[in-house]
């Protein structure tokens, strides 16, 4: 396969386009991406050719085929490329595909809409409810920064769809961390964006960095529509920095503070095939 990369593909193209990867630009205005893509159309074509003309009688998933194809163009890449420029090329295509949507499962948020509905300034029973509903969020998974910011945006529709037009984030001090798993029953823990290493050590397990641990504010969407959110949409902004205020919370500081966690069974799996 590598070969046949080697014979159709214009390779000189494929290596410009992931040489050097934009991380701010590249999740929205795909290069790299669509470099890879266009290579492995082109092998996954021909070797069809290839077979239709040997008759070779096989039954082909084409999605599954191209993917194959999509790890010739990864391998190919890797070989090619200098060692930190692929490393840098594949960790930020991998945050482009995880960081597209909240990987949060959430249920009918009933009692929420029901408590909050009418709430125009900070209620006990809303915050309560809210409060509940999210401690059962916060058993589900580590989320990154960039999934917060989504999965905060999807949830607050939810609840305007059910009638809650208020920012109850705002009244009942909401934060992004919020929506991730908490560790030591009070700190929660967004991972960064970009996909980064994970140390094991037999004594305390996993450690890994958290990123914006302090307490910025979860965004309240501006509409009911659920799929409208996208961080590559012009008018979206990401919440700002945390004030002098902010950062006299117990957490991790904003520099990033090694984030020891005994989880055994915890791995980061950011697929790029798919």
């Amino acid at each position: 396969m590598i070969l046949l990369l080697k014979k159709i593909v214009n390779t000189s193209k494929l290596l410009e386009a992931c040489s050097t990867v934009d991380q701010l630009k590249e999740c929205c205005r795909p290069i790299c991406q669509h470099a890879i893509t266009d290579a492995a159309l082109q092998i996954s074509g021909r070797q069809m050719m290839i077979n239709n003309n040997e008759n070779v009688a096989q039954e082909v998933n084409y999605t599954d085929y191209l993917n194959d194809c999509k790890g010739v163009v990864y391998s190919y890449l890797s070989k090619k490329l200098s060692f930190e420029a692929a490393n840098t090329a594949f960790r930020i295509l991998s945050s482009c595909k995880v960081n597209k949507v909240c990987p949060l499962t959430f249920k009918e948020p009933s009692e929420v809409i029901a408590a909050c509905r009418n709430v125009a300034a900070p209620s006990p029973s809303c915050c309560s409810s809210l409060n509940t509903y999210i401690a059962g969020i916060q058993k589900q998974m580590l989320i990154t920064n960039k999934q917060a910011i989504i999965c905060a945006s999807l949830f607050g529709s939810m609840l305007r769809v059910g009638g809650v037009m208020t920012n109850i984030y705002e009244l009942c001090d909401v934060d992004l961390k919020d929506f991730s798993i908490q560790a030591y029953g009070q700190q929660g823990c967004l991972l960064r964006s970009l996909p980064a290493d994970v140390v094991f050590d037999n004594s305390s397990g996993f450690s890994f960095t958290c990123d914006l641990s302090d307490n910025i504010a979860a965004p309240w969407p501006s509409s009911t529509s659920i799929t409208s959110m996208s961080l590559c949409a012009p008018e979206m902004s990401l919440p700002a920095l945390p004030t002098s205020q902010t950062l006299k919370n117990i957490g991790c500081n904003s520099a990033g503070v090694g984030f020891l966690v005994i989880i055994f069974s915890f791995f980061i799996c950011s697929t790029l095939l798919y």
